[in-house]
């Protein structure tokens, strides 16, 4: 370098060191960080906090409110632990801003356009949106930490994995910064994201050392997660050990502390499951069914109830207040080792999640929403044919009887022959007050109204269904070579320790294990080095040929990972990484089951309500409320008949008058329906949540049995019901009335 270069070069250092002593930062350099921040966010940060990101910057601009002064810290700390790119002041104006725009919205639908139009405000909906808006306050207020606690929950799952992983790679090379990435590379978000971010922050000289940095991020678990706390202060305590016996003690602590520690929390969890989830049961689903069972005598003496009263409060409010009460006990849940995403690691898989059609000898992928949504527009277009029916102005027809002959005919043509009508198809009825025709209340449009939750609930379970059933039996087959890999492993370090190259002990141990999963895995690799002449690394990890692709399993890589690294330092070396990492896999396998046995009974609890009992009660209580309405509008018919008969509102009128229309029996029925396939949904995932944690593959499988089981359930239980009840009460009638 000449003289002037370097004079250039010492005067440009010079400037920044006194920039930096100043206290100055330069502002080109601050715009380049958080512009690569904004891109590794991008790639990272789920959408949907995205979206909820600019909704608070929104808020900001358009309704700026600050909170107090003491809750700031607070938000600022579930803001920093979600990663949002917003400020305790868009969050507090987007508590604001959100049921604004709820009250405006009501106004002008329920309000504005019906005044346009020539109708009567629904003031119903007016008031019922400005309370929704008034309970909407708080809890958007305290969104950021449901966030962070959603957050903390999903990385608390993988904790257990990232330890091992850690401690996995810091057996064989002790170096911390190479660890952590190895565990970043191998975990899914969010636990990778704030890997990541601890590199980042040394990357980008916000923290000095790795050291700084990691310390700095592990006082965010200080108060939630302790014993990942203590795993990860063991790891770094290892690296000051003299002796390697005393590190390799250190490394193995801290896989035993995380394990044990993860192993007491739930078991407390677990028994304290009992009280909120009977609270659950109870508000959800009990008290509201049995509720139902009554609400038809009561709604017909109150002539002003409709039936989307009664779908605000059972198809909006208590779905919601079921979902709130479900998350609130899942935020409690301790970490475990949970079940990552495949599809995210491997994009490969995506694929899967389509129904696959072989068409000669290639496979067409068919996006399963299409068939859900055809599916769905045919029942509840069914669904949907009395109103259609009506609209049209088609006459409406019954089954009716005279002498002992039955037929099918137009009601007007029946009635005018003398025949009795038993069942209608349609059945309106007009309200005495205003003259309104009120329905349908027949058997044949109540009968129809089961194909709309059918159509909702089946469809939505099947689309789950075809999105999963290929990517889950990928993952089972991986989790069978989990299962026996420890062993497998513990096989192939020895025979790698009796001085065999790993290129020839991966076929021996595939011989000893023909009719294993493990065994097909180490075959496989095997007749990738002897056939297609590969090395063990691209035997293993070639994206065309390699035996990973045909088991996408972290557990399985990183263990594949450590033998590849591990190798470089000699078999001996090699044989110990693998044999303690077959002595980890048991260990995290006999936690696992022990977790299962402590939830075992809440999960049974939970699936049985979803299966049998929801699905059963509603439907028993559909068709015991198509007989109470079916007997009541026939006797307000048979009393206001009598007082006509009369010339007289006497005795006839005063009880006709206690009568009022009700609620149709075509609306009750899709309410109901639409309320379990609305609980069939929140009850699995809540299960699902409890069982395994965060793992939207196995709740989407979870979705697509209990839903579609359930609904099936519902419909041919209601079906059966409601024929027997109206047979039930059309001799009723006939006995009281002497038709």
């Amino acid at each position: 370098m000449d003289e002037k270069a370097y004079d250039q070069v010492a005067s440009l250092f010079k400037e920044r060191l006194e920039d930096e002593l100043a206290g100055k930062k330069p502002q080109e350099e601050t715009e380049i960080e958080s512009r690569a921040y904004d891109e590794f966010k991008q790639q990272y940060l789920p959408k949907h906090l995205s979206f909820y990101e600019k909704i608070c910057q929104f808020s900001e601009k358009t309704l700026p409110m600050k909170p107090q002064e003491k809750d700031v810290p607070k938000l600022q700390e579930a803001i920093n632990t979600c990663h949002l790119n917003t400020s305790p002041t868009g969050i507090y104006s987007s508590s604001f801003v959100i049921p604004l725009g709820i009250v405006l919205f009501a106004i002008v639908f329920f309000f504005m356009l019906p005044v346009l139009f020539g109708g009567f405000p629904n003031m119903f909906f007016i008031i019922f949106s400005l309370l929704v808006a008034v309970g909407l306050m708080i809890p958007l207020q305290k969104l950021p930490f449901i966030l962070a606690n959603r957050w903390r929950l999903k990385a608390s799952n993988q904790m257990v994995l990232a330890i091992f992983y850690m401690v996995t790679y810091m057996r064989h090379t002790s170096n911390i910064e190479n660890a952590i990435n190895f565990a970043a590379e191998h975990l899914a978000p969010p636990l990778s994201l704030d890997l990541r971010k601890v590199m980042w922050d040394v990357e980008t000289q916000t923290y000095d050392s790795m050291k700084n940095s990691l310390d700095a991020y592990l006082l965010r678990w200080k108060d939630y997660n302790m014993e990942f706390v203590e795993s990860i202060h063991l790891i770094q305590s290892s690296l000051m050990e003299s002796s390697n016996d005393r590190r390799l003690n250190s490394l193995d602590k801290a896989l035993t502390v995380i394990l044990d520690e993860t192993f007491e929390k739930m078991l407390h969890y677990a028994h304290g499951l009992k009280g909120p989830l009977t609270t659950l049961n109870m508000l959800g689903v009990v008290l509201p069914i049995l509720t139902l069972v009554i609400l038809p005598l009561v709604v017909s003496f109150m002539d002003g109830f409709r039936w989307y009263h009664l779908f605000a409060i059972y198809n909006i409010a208590l779905p919601a207040l079921v979902y709130s009460l479900g998350m609130s006990i899942l935020t409690t849940r301790p970490g475990g080792s949970g079940q990552e995403d495949i599809t995210k690691k491997n994009p490969e898989l995506k694929k899967y999640q389509n129904v696959v059609v072989t068409v000669g000898q290639k496979e067409q992928y068919i996006k399963p929403i299409y068939l859900s949504l055809a599916l769905a527009i045919f029942l509840l277009f069914i669904g949907f044919l009395p109103l259609l029916w009506s609209a049209v102005g088609f006459p409406d027809y019954g089954i009716v009887k005279d002498s002992g002959r039955v037929r099918i005919m137009d009601i007007e043509t029946a009635k005018a022959d003398g025949w009795t009508v038993q069942y209608y198809f349609l059945g309106y009825r007009e309200r005495d007050a205003t003259g309104e025709l009120v329905g349908p209340f027949g058997l044949g449009a109540m009968l129809l109204s089961l194909m709309i939750p059918l159509g909702i609930g089946y469809s939505t379970g099947l689309y789950y269904k075809y999105r999963t059933q290929h990517i889950v039996k990928v993952r089972e087959q991986a989790k069978k070579l989990e299962l026996e890999f420890s062993g497998a492993l513990f096989q192939l370090g020895n025979r790698i320790g009796d001085g065999i190259p790993a290129e020839a002990a991966f076929g021996r141990v595939a011989q000893l294990m023909p009719d294993t999963v493990s065994g097909k895995f180490f075959n496989l690799v095997h007749v990738n080095v002897t056939n297609l002449g590969m090395s063990v690394e691209q035997a293993i990890f070639d994206k065309d040929k390699g035996a990973l692709k045909y088991y996408p399993s972290d557990l399985i890589e990183s263990s594949m990972k450590v033998l590849v690294e591990s190798s470089k330092k000699g078999p001996l070396v090699a044989s110990q990484a693998l044999i303690n990492v077959s002595e980890y896999l048991k260990q995290m396998h006999r936690v696992d089951e022990r977790l299962k046995d402590l939830l075992g009974d809440v999960i049974s609890g939970m699936k049985s309500q979803v299966l049998f009992l929801t699905p059963v009660i509603s439907g028993i209580v559909v068709g015991i409320t198509s007989m109470i309405t079916k007997i009541l509008g026939t006797l307000g018919d048979k009393v206001n008949s009598l007082g006509s008969a009369a010339g007289t509102a006497g005795a006839g009128g005063g009880v006709l008058q206690l009568f009022g229309v009700g609620i149709p029996s075509y609306h009750f029925q899709i309410v109901v329906g639409l309320y379990v396939v609305q609980l069939s949904y929140i009850l699995t995932v809540i299960a699902n949540g409890i069982e395994n944690g965060p793992d939207r593959i196995g709740e989407e499988t979870s979705l697509g049995m209990q839903m579609t089981k359930s609904i099936l359930i519902y419909t041919g239980i209601s079906f059966a019901v409601i024929l027997i009840f109206n047979l039930v009460a059309t001799t009723i009638l006939t006995n009281v009335s002497g038709l």
